[in-house]
Formats: C-alpha cells, structure tokens, sequence
C-alpha cells in the first residue's frame, strides 16, 4: 500500500490568514481512516487552530516538511518556501492570469510542482467540489445586517471577527431588531445559501419576486433572485440558462424594479465579465432609487455591482458610495449607499471556516489522492505538473512562459 506524508503548511502570505485546510479532529479522522496516512503540522503562532491542539490530537509539529508527500496550505505559498517536486494543494490564485502571481506560476513550473489548485477542483460535471463560499454567505449577510442597523442607528452588533465562533455571531445576531425591510440576494449556489442560513436565524420570511415587487408587509421579507429573475434576452424578454452561460453578453439586466423597493441587497451571484451590471449609475440617480445598503459577497471591483469601486477589509468593512459625485464617502451618512465589499469574509470565522471546508477536503478530494481518481478528479485540477502547463491549462502559456 502506498504510503502518504502530508505536511500543512504555516500560512506566511501577508495580512495573515488565520484559516487551515485541515482542523486537528479532521487530522486525527484522516490518520484513523487511512493507516497509509501520516500527517504533520508546521508550527504557526497565528493560526486558528494552536499548535497545541493539534499535538493534543496526536499530530506532530515538524518545521522542515522536505520529506511530505503532500502539502496543504490555504493561500499563495511565497515563491522561495516551494520545495521542488511535491504535490501542493492550495489557492493559487493564477487561473486568471493574475499579474501579482505571475511569478507564483512561473516559480510552480521551474520547481516541477504539481499545483492543485482548490478553485480548480471539480465534479465531471464541471461544478466546483470544495470551496469557503458557504462562509463568505454567512458573513456578507450577517455584515449587511450590522451595516443596516449603523445606517439607521437601530443597533449595535459585535463584527463576525470578534465573535469566538459561528455561534457567537448567531447569539449576536438575535439583537438585531429589523423593521419591515425589503431583502434582496441574487445567486443560487454555496454563497446564496449561506447567506440565506444567516436570515433564517433572525426567521425573515422568504417571499417570491412578484411579492416582493408587488405587495408590502409588516416584518422583514427576503427573496432569492436567480437568473432568469434579474437577466433576460432583449429581444424576446426570454431565459434560456445554457445560452446565459455560454453568452452571458446576449443578455440584458432585469434588475433595476428591484432596486426600486428593496432596502438591502446581498449580492451572492457569480458574474462573468460579459455579463450585463445590475443597476447602472443612470439607475441609481433616479428618485425611486431604494437601495441604502449593499453586501457585495462576491465583491468584484467595478463588476456586476457598480458601486464597488474598492474592496473593504475585515478591520474596515464599510464604505460610502455619492450618488452625486459618484465616489466614495462616509458609509452613513444620508446622501451615500453603505457599501460592504471585504474580499476575505470566511476569515471573520476561521475555526468554523476551516472545519466547513476541511470536512469537503477529506470527503470530496482526498479519497483520489489516496485511492483510485477514475473519475480524474485530480488531474483536472492539476495547473502545472513535471515542468509544464497540463493540458486543461495550456491557455496560460503567455502568463506562465513570457
């Protein structure tokens, strides 16, 4: 039987990423499970986890990890830390010809490192398999929910980062007395849904669209919007999913009526570059123009939301966008739309974070590092293997060669 040695690594990215791919109960499972398995931890002061409680499960810390198999980390290892020849397992961040990692990618291939990158891992199907998106929901909605209650002066709640745990924020959370808000959240996947799990602790009712354009209530609503909801084809008003996916530029937004009623929106949608922006600066000059706090989870920069022109951090998670001038102000005030766009949410929650995503890596991945991939899990996930681009990857040539 083939035997694996997996080092985590110590995250040295600057800010720190308190997060780990692998908490020590997971680590202790995966050794029970896969006697084949040995697993050490590189001390790291600032981790979620200690170093301590990993000992405390039996996992040994060891700081020169040249004789692992494997190591996992969760963000970009700093080029002169790869060790040649191993397999690594983390969020590289290179797939979209990032120029900050040009010199990741080139580093990954002169040192023969098979790279899987975590983004990259997907089903046959093509649908991502593990991800923290599920904690980016839960953030972004329960900050939108803060940054409701500052605008208003309504309550005060302890940010996410400052809560031990998820169950910290929920209890937190409960102090929120919302009045009859109008909701909205585009998307449909892992971040939706955790956003989503974040209202029903408050128990805001769910709403369809037509309610929520429509009808008025007397408590807080919600309403999913998914595509079909806020695009559609300009010239017949129809939704077709295959076609948005493969021409998203054949599409135009349906959105603005929402902006006209709705209080708070929580943007959880996957948006490519093609696709048509929500709401457009003309649209949020118009008198009706409702909307006073924006969550963008998906937080890109002038993206599909228009008024994230910056990320925020987890320090800073707010800013102000001027209607009128068009740039940014202070987040509170009654002329500026409170924009929450922080980037890195699922830090907020680490320990939670990091378990969430640790049970998909050893249920959903590890079993075809260890095992039998017939279903080439890995080798579509692998970006760079002996010295070169994989195939899959060779649209990278320009970026990773040049």
């Amino acid at each position: 039987m083939e035997k694996f040695k997996i080092g985590v690594l110590r995250e040295e990215k600057s800010p720190p990423d308190k997060r780990v791919p692998l908490t020590p109960l997971i680590c202790s499972e995966l050794i029970r499970q896969y006697p084949n398995v040995e697993i050490v931890v590189q001390p790291s002061k600032i981790r979620c986890y200690s170093d301590d409680e990993y000992t405390s499960f039996g996992i040994p810390l060891q700081e020169d990890l040249n004789d692992c198999d494997i190591l996992m980390g969760v963000k970009e290892v700093p080029v002169e830390k790869l060790i040649a020849k191993k397999k690594y397992f983390f969020f590289s961040h290179t797939i979209k010809k990032q120029p900050h990692n040009k010199k990741l990618i080139k580093g990954l291939i002169e040192k023969k490192i098979q790279m899987i990158d975590y983004e990259t891992l997907t089903d046959k199907h093509n649908n991502r398999i593990i991800g923290f998106g599920r904690y980016a929901g839960i953030v972004g909605a329960y900050n939108g929910i803060l940054g409701y209650g500052l605008k208003y002066d309504l309550f005060r709640l302890k940010p996410a980062n400052q809560c031990r745990d998820r169950a910290e924020m929920e209890e937190e959370l409960k102090r929120a007395k919302l009045p009859n808000i109008k909701i909205a959240i585009t998307g449909g996947g892992r971040v939706a849904n955790g956003a989503i799990e974040t209202l029903s602790t408050l128990k805001i009712r769910k709403v369809t669209s037509d309610e929520f354009i429509m009808a008025t209530f007397r408590e807080p609503v919600y309403c999913q919007l998914n595509p079909r909801d806020y695009v559609e084809r300009p010239n017949d008003h129809n939704f077709d999913l295959n076609d948005f996916f493969t021409h998203p530029e054949h599409f135009v937004s349906k959105f603005p009526p929402f902006t006209k009623v709705t209080d708070l929106y929580i943007s959880t949608h996957y948006w490519d570059p093609r696709s048509p922006k929500m709401f457009s600066k003309k649209d949020m000059k118009a008198d009706n123009f409702r909307m006073s706090v924006i969550a963008d989870v998906t937080c890109d920069i002038d993206g599909s939301v228009p008024t994230t022109i910056r990320a925020s951090t987890i320090a800073q998670p707010f800013y102000g966008y001027n209607i009128k001038t068009e740039k940014e102000d202070l987040p509170f005030t009654q002329d500026t739309i409170c924009i929450m766009a922080v980037d890195n949410l699922p830090c907020e929650l680490p320990r939670n974070a990091s378990d969430d995503f640790g049970k998909d890596l050893s249920e959903r991945v590890l079993p075809f590092v260890f095992g039998n991939d017939k279903d080439k899990t890995i080798k579509r996930a692998s970006i760079c293997k002996d010295g070169k681009l994989t195939h899959n990857y060779e649209y990278l040539s320009d970026y990773a060669y040049t």
